[in-house]
């Protein structure tokens, strides 16, 4: 299984570097996993997408549709491209540590 190392940080990731323990995640970790993501600071408008897809995930094993994911952090689908420019399934999902979402290509 795939390894991603940052400094002293060491996870397992799948072969597209998504987490295989979603529970290991903490900030260091998002921190991290952002710079594969093209992001090199994690501002308050990211941290608010991160936090309610794990939150979201935590309670539903799943990651939000996109749409929900924009109606409740009032951002629009370009807002979170530009916050995440490899998208919301695969930059943001990969930042808070969710698992690869189905239908992720």
């Amino acid at each position: 299984m795939p390894t991603f190392t940052y400094g002293d940080l060491s996870i397992e990731v799948d072969e597209d570097g998504f987490m295989q323990e979603p529970e290991q995640w903490n900030e260091e970790v998002a921190k991290a996993l952002a710079t594969t993501e093209g992001v090199d600071e994690l501002t308050d408008e990211h941290w608010k997408v991160v936090n309610y897809l794990r939150e979201y995930y935590l309670q539903f094993g799943v990651a939000p549709m996109i749409r929900k994911l924009c109606k409740e952090t009032g951002f629009n689908l370009k807002k979170i491209y530009e916050l995440f420019p490899s998208g919301p399934a695969k930059g943001a999902c990969k930042v808070a540590g969710l698992p690869k979402p189905t239908g992720c290509v």
